[in-house]
């Protein structure tokens, strides 16, 4: 059911008798004299929107005149214009002021890079950059970091002076996790931030709208241009009963992630609601949050309850938690609200789960884990356990993993299993080291490893497999996709909670159970592991660790960033050319793509992380993991100006110096997975001109449309089967393109028949510009010439 508003001439002209538009206009500054509690400490002349958001949200209820999800009320209450903007799920593309932007080291290089291109002197927004990604585990923590300050010393230099310059606060290596910082510091009931990462959602736990952009919107936020959103559908969650036991928060996501799948929560947000919330601690909620991206969905969160609260106090908050709670009534659901979608989960029956191996929506009962592994060949021997990462970081995670640890230790049991830990944060790290939790899971053979992302992006020096070797890992991160963790397809990659991950470890099978099954003590007797158990909150405080904050100064306007011409790391960027004007004819198709296609498949990350500064070196790995369907195989096509077989980025290239300019063609859900920007950046680079799927992943889409890529899907799906790899393929009526109408392409088949097919697109009018300007960069600058 579509929930929509068209505003009419009459009504506008109400609205504006009533004066509403002039009392927007005075509520910030109205706002700052009634509530100044200021968003986070290192923010202290920004204060909570709470009054702006009721009166923008007074406007939005007015017209509607149906009662509100908590997401409705977060959205629209951050519209940059809510007595004009068109609002209908699922069709209009609002146009919305986040409150502030977060940026990852990996993907913060070429959003600056972007945003120094832009011209403009300061960020307009509160944003920050963390150091997570380029920090490769190896042998432990202190020294993995230490080598990667030194072979990451230019970048982090970059990131640092630019951020200085333009007024973006730094969180060096070391500080831990965005996702985590974001949760200990910035995140607020009713924020709506925007983060350079896919997992950015993590903030729902804290009542926030936090949804993952590319590096291209980041910058229109920080240069304070509205920032576009498809209106989200909303996809609710009931959850009744109490979670107990070992069923922890990610089972919930777990669940959810079988039932709707990779691609079932694509344009909507889930909201989660019911009296199964409060049985939820605050950072179980953002892991369910967290992985979230897992569906596809727009973000997820929760309402605001005293979880939450407990929390805010927990992290030095307490006035955020107590203006919150006067304004609740924003920050849930109205009663009555209308859900497109109602999934509903009782969290006493729910068990368990463990979902892979290859794709997080293989969702399988513990119960059921081990006769499932053996029905499928799937390696029983756990060879490593790995918890941790931005999704099961917090005190109550690692209490509880510590807790199993101790039972077993306490009977003379060690893993069998190799077993890291990653903390999320500086500040989780210390207190767990102070508390005891980190003495008691090295004492079972853990290894601590740096406060950053490690194997859960790839950045994992493993030696215990040889590349291609069978074998299995089970892990608490959100994403296992083919190679992701540690490069080797053949790995069988896992995931569960941080409990089921360290009992699985402590057994080094797939096949136990611990529910049920029973681990043998040095002395030769058997014992059965008690239900898990940790401390939501420290009894003591937090430890904060060591300070890893750099704040920028007042006026940066006299720093200088450079980039050195020979770097290989970092690359200025060179403005991509306008459309000429024409239809595109006889292009070449590059790739057929066949099956799942990541933006991992498309931009790979592990040790090519250490170029996502330079454009012209990373797209060196193009596609280099996605499967040619004329063969097969990876990595492998056929170059049909010279005849010869050769690799994606490389043919790709040949293509672009011979002007001849290319397509991919994908199959459903392409470009799910993470933000990064560079998939959409690298085929435009190259002298990619379209990208046509039968379905885009949200994150992906915009991502080309924002770099004057055409992303467009079959009108019929089954089209997908006329296109051969040798096609000639043209887009044809492009000078007419307009929001909703197909765009024809025709096949020139190589035994001369040829198909014409229709092509559709998501594109509004804004959208169509960037792709005319060359990008939506290009396009900025031409306005403001």
């Amino acid at each position: 059911m579509a929930y929509c508003l068209r505003f009419s001439a009459r009504q506008m002209r109400t609205a504006l008798a009533t004066g509403l538009q002039a009392r927007l206009l005075q509520t910030s500054a109205a706002a700052t004299q009634r509530a100044k509690v200021a968003i986070s400490r290192f923010d202290q002349n920004n204060y909570l929107p709470y009054e702006n958001m009721e009166e923008k949200l007074e406007v939005v209820k007015k017209r509607l005149n149906r009662p509100l999800t908590m997401s409705e009320k977060i959205v629209y209450s951050h519209l940059d214009d809510p007595i004009h903007q068109d609002i209908v799920r699922g069709e209009s593309y609002l146009r919305l002021r986040p409150d502030r932007v977060a940026m990852q080291d990996a993907t913060a290089q070429m959003a600056m890079l972007q945003f120094i291109s832009s011209g403009l002197p300061k960020v307009a927004v509160p944003s920050t950059i963390h150091c997570d990604h380029l920090i490769e585990a190896q042998v432990g923590g202190a020294k993995d970091l230490a080598r990667a300050k030194d072979l990451n010393k230019e970048v982090y230099n970059f990131l640092s002076t630019a951020g200085s310059k333009y007024g973006v606060g730094f969180w060096k290596p070391g500080s831990g996790i965005i996702h985590q910082i974001i949760l200990e510091n910035y995140a607020f009931p009713g924020v709506l931030l925007i983060g350079t990462d896919s997992h950015t959602p993590n903030g729902g736990g804290l009542g926030g709208i936090c949804i993952g952009v590319g590096g291209a919107d980041a910058v229109d936020v920080m240069a304070d241009i509205p920032w576009e959103l498809k209106c989200p559908k909303v996809i609710g969650v009931k959850l009744t009963g109490k979670l107990t036991g070992w069923t922890a928060p990610k089972d919930i996501i777990l669940k959810v992630a079988g039932i709707l799948t990779v691609k079932g929560g694509t344009g909507a947000i889930v909201e989660y609601f019911g009296e199964g919330v409060n049985s939820i601690s605050c950072t179980g909620m953002g892991t369910i949050c967290n992985m979230g991206a897992e569906i596809g969905a727009t973000t997820s969160v929760f309402p605001f309850n005293n979880r939450m609260a407990d929390y805010l106090k927990a992290t030095n908050r307490q006035e955020i938690a107590d203006l919150a709670t006067k304004y609740q009534h924003i920050l849930t659901s109205d009663e009555g609200a209308k859900y497109d979608e109602v999934i509903e989960i009782n969290l006493d029956e729910l068990e368990p789960h463990v979902n892979g191996p290859f794709t997080p929506d293989l969702c399988t009962p513990l119960s059921q884990l081990g006769e499932t592994a053996k029905k499928n060949g799937w390696p029983l021997d756990v060879k490593v356990g790995l918890i941790g990462s931005c999704t099961n970081s917090s005190y109550e995670d690692m209490g509880r993993a510590a807790s199993l640890a101790k039972q077993a230790t306490d009977n003379g049991v060690r893993f069998k299993s190799g077993f890291t830990v990653t903390p999320g944060s500086e500040q989780i790290r210390a207190t767990i080291e102070r508390d005891g939790q980190a003495k008691i899971l090295n004492d079972a053979g853990a290894m601590v490893l740096a406060n950053a992302c490690g194997p859960c992006i790839g950045q994992w020096d493993r030696k215990d497999v040889k590349k291609g070797e069978k074998n299995t890992i089970v892990t608490s991160y959100n994403r296992n996709f083919t190679g992701r963790n540690d490069a080797n397809p053949a790995t069988h990659a896992f995931v569960a909670s941080p409990e089921i991950t360290t009992a699985l470890a402590l057994a080094g099978s797939l096949d136990f159970n611990p529910l049920t099954d029973e681990l043998e003590g040095a002395d030769g007797r058997k014992f059965k592991l008690n239900s898990p158990y940790g401390d939501e909150l420290p009894s003591k405080g937090f430890d904060p660790g060591q300070d890893t904050f750099k704040a920028p100064p007042a006026d940066g306007t006299s720093l200088h960033v450079d980039v050195s011409p020979e770097s290989q790391r970092l690359q200025l960027l060179t403005p991509f050319q306008k459309w000429d004007g024409n239809d595109l004819e006889d292009m070449t198709i590059l790739i057929k793509v066949k099956g799942k296609c990541t933006t991992d498949h498309i931009s790979s990350a592990g040790p090519w992380l250490k170029y996502r500064g330079h454009l012209d070196n990373i797209s060196n790995n193009l596609l280099i993991t996605a499967i040619n369907s004329e063969n097969g195989e990876m990595n492998k096509v056929k170059n049909f100006l010279t005849g010869e077989y050769g690799a994606v980025p490389d043919t790709a290239r040949h293509y672009k110096a011979n002007g001849a300019q290319w397509v991919v063609v994908g199959d459903e859900n392409y470009g799910e997975g993470s933000s990064r920007e560079h998939a959409a950046l690298e085929p435009r680079h190259l002298g990619g001109r379209a990208i046509i799927v039968k379905s885009f992943a949200r994150i992906h889409e915009t991502n080309l449309k924002k770099q004057g890529m055409l992303p467009l899907t079959f009108a019929d799906a089954s089209d997908y089967d006329k296109v051969r790899p040798d096609d000639k393929l043209s887009l044809l009526g492009l000078t007419d393109i307009a929001p909703g109408k197909p765009v024809v392409c025709r096949l020139k088949h190589s035994d001369g028949t040829s198909d014409e097919i229709q092509l559709v697109h998501t594109m509004n009018d804004l959208q169509i510009t960037w792709f005319k300007a060359g990008s939506a960069l290009n396009r900025m600058k031409e306005v403001n010439q």
